[in-house]
């Protein structure tokens, strides 16, 4: 039986995938949230729909969305910066 994720090419043998990761998934285990990612995916496998899996989503959402701000911190300063209040603070 091959392995849960993304299977990304159907013309490789089901050996094949079980030797190399899945880069979707690879990709989603360097920002941290797999667990999360696992977790949608079970739901999904289980309900077969994903109105059924909200918790999950926004759980991974979430998630995603702090890794999203941790790898672009510098940003909030530099807006500020650019545009001064019109106090002047």
């Amino acid at each position: 039986m091959a392995k849960p994720g993304h299977t990304w090419n159907r013309s490789r043998s089901l050996e094949e995938d079980e030797d190399e990761e899945d880069p979707v998934d690879a990709m989603i285990s360097r920002t941290g949230c797999m667990a999360q990612h696992r977790e949608l995916q079970e739901c999904m496998a289980a309900r077969q729909d994903w109105r059924h899996c909200q918790p999950q989503v926004r759980a991974f959402g979430e998630c995603m969305a702090r890794r999203q701000r941790a790898k672009e911190p510098h940003r909030a300063s530099d807006s500020h910066q650019a545009h001064p209040s019109p106090t002047g603070d």
